[in-house]
């Protein structure tokens, strides 16, 4: 924590991004938070109730701004009397993070470790809370990425768009491992050339045909029937 800020409230905001930024949701204790930011176990009750009201009060606060970045991108779009392309549309859901991630002010490279770590973390209830945190940007873009590929069932324009947040997420918050795979360096501040070489591949995907096969369960083939009498 680079500072220690004077509201309670927000010390413990700031302590339980960073722990959960750091280790996950799942396996940050109370203790931990309040150690962090000096403040006694009453206090986490007193201001959010619970550790889930908590966790609510974190997310919300990085959400809620990158939410209202990407609706604007969008309706910006669709106020123009061409129809947006389908990178126009892709652009402008990713470009508000590449934004956030270079912004200390919007939490920077530790929120995006914090989303990082939302994606992988498995408890239910913060899933179904982080889950509906996205569902009006989500439910916006499909119908916008829907109309961009008419062709496109719309089934599949769902799962497509459920891939483009977790391509969009590990370059991101996994930076190291990135430079592990790539061989190159790349400056957490600068983000958007993630955003610039990930755009033609998840455009790709999404135009990508839809496999005419479905999943099902293999047939064994009959074993031979030997003719040889016993």
């Amino acid at each position: 924590m680079t500072s220690l800020l004077d509201s309670t409230r927000d010390r413990i905001i700031v302590a339980a991004e960073e722990l959960f930024a750091r280790t996950g949701v799942a396996r940050t204790s109370l203790r931990a938070i309040t150690a962090l930011a000096r403040v006694n176990l009453a206090a986490v009750n007193y201001h959010f109730g619970s550790k889930e009201g908590l966790v609510e009060e974190v997310y919300r606060r990085r959400l809620e701004p990158l939410n209202r970045a990407r609706l604007a991108n969008l309706e910006k779009l669709e106020k123009r009397r061409r129809k947006p392309t389908l990178e126009e549309i892709l652009e402008a859901f990713m470009s508000p993070v590449a934004s956030l991630a270079r912004d200390p002010a919007q939490g920077g490279p530790t929120v995006m470790r914090l989303l990082g770590q939302t994606h992988a973390e498995a408890e239910a209830p913060y899933k179904a809370w982080f889950a509906g945190e996205y569902k009006r940007v989500l439910d916006r873009y499909h119908a916008a990425l829907c109309r961009a590929l008419p062709d496109l069932p719309p089934e599949d324009v769902r799962w497509r768009l459920q891939f483009l947040v977790g391509a969009l997420t590990y370059p991101v918050a996994e930076r190291q491992l990135v430079e592990l795979v790539s061989g190159e360096s790349m400056n957490p501040e600068d983000v958007h050339q993630v955003v610039h070489r990930l755009l033609p591949f998840v455009a790709a995907g999404f135009r990508a045909p839809v496999s005419v096969s479905k999943p099902g369960r293999r047939r064994l083939a009959a074993r031979p029937t030997s003719s040889r009498k016993r």
